[in-house]
């Protein structure tokens, strides 16, 4: 006679958080382009910063046990815990919600990051959100902010330039030549792209080469 036998329960030891979600990180070259280099600059920007995590694409869970309750920001920065690395982020263990998330969306993508996403971020306390449509197919203005007040988002409007200001970066967020960039006011001077630095950097070598060669 067989016996039947039930499987243990799992335990929080057992519980697997997956690093994807399976679907297609990015949509289109564009898209991938600009979400770069938005991490990347943001990276540079809060390097020398001890206690600010920048992100992006990163699986975040927000409810102990279920591994259904996720979300991956395209971008996203928190202030107040370590820059160490992570393969997902466990909103339980790091004690604290993004500070700052934006989307880069797209028609697939849309009814989500305006509905779903915007009240999910809400309710985790992400205190600013922006979405951004890098192709123009269907948000207008295709930059568009919001802040957290009284656990609902309120419209952030932009300035005459057409730039946003976002109190937790510091930074503005604003159109230019097609591209989303950061700008930072206390400068007067946007971050630089990863391009854009990697072409810094190589201007900076050809100097100091042709400052050797009149030292000769």
């Amino acid at each position: 006679m067989s016996v039947a036998t039930t499987a243990p329960p799992k335990t929080q030891a057992t519980i697997i958080y997956p690093e994807s979600d399976g679907k297609p990180t990015t949509e289109t070259d564009k898209h991938r382009r600009e979400m770069t280099a938005i991490i990347e600059a943001l990276y540079a920007f809060f390097n020398d910063a001890p206690n600010v995590y920048v992100s992006g694409n990163l699986m975040l869970y927000h409810e102990e046990g279920n591994p259904s309750a996720s979300v991956s920001p395209d971008v996203f920065v928190v202030k107040g815990i370590s820059k160490k690395e992570r393969r997902v982020y466990k909103l339980w263990e790091e004690g604290k919600a993004p500070d700052f998330a934006l989307e880069i969306t797209s028609c697939s993508t849309r009814l989500e990051d305006l509905g779903n996403k915007r009240a999910l971020y809400a309710k985790l306390g992400v205190q600013e959100y922006f979405i951004y449509d890098p192709l123009e197919e269907y948000l207008t203005p295709r930059l568009q902010g919001y802040r957290l007040s009284g656990g609902e988002y309120e419209h952030l409007r932009a300035d005459a330039a057409g730039r946003f200001h976002s109190n937790i970066l510091n930074l503005d967020l604003q159109i230019v030549k097609g591209d989303l960039r950061l700008f930072n006011p206390r400068t007067g001077k946007y971050l630089l792209t990863p391009l854009e630095a990697q072409e810094a950097a190589a201007e900076v070598e050809h100097l100091r080469e042709e400052l050797r060669k009149l030292q000769r």
